[in-house]
């Protein structure tokens, strides 16, 4: 597949960006780059190589639940514009 310089004015239009004549030239040449890398990627034999997500091994990233007391409601409510007292009020959003 060759790259045209329609090509890149469809994609540079999708990613809404503006590329002066000589960027869309430039761009032309590396797009062509990435697809000839591509077909060298798709001629390696990966026949024996087991399907992975990510390069490194990832695990539960996330912490532990723990109970904690929250904070003292009129302590928080009392740098609020506007609250009544158990909450915070804001102006209707919806209709």
């Amino acid at each position: 597949m060759s790259i045209t310089t329609e090509m890149v004015d469809y994609i540079s239009d999708l990613s809404r960006l503006r590329l002066p004549q000589e960027e869309k030239e430039r761009m032309t040449g590396e797009l062509q780059g990435i697809l000839a890398y591509m077909d060298v990627l798709n001629t390696l034999d990966t026949s024996g190589v087991e399907p992975m997500s990510h390069v490194f091994p990832v695990k539960n990233v996330l912490r532990e639940d723990e109970v904690v007391p929250s904070g003292d409601r009129s302590e928080l409510l009392k740098n609020a514009p506007a609250s009544d007292g158990e909450a915070f009020l804001v102006p209707k959003a919806v209709e």
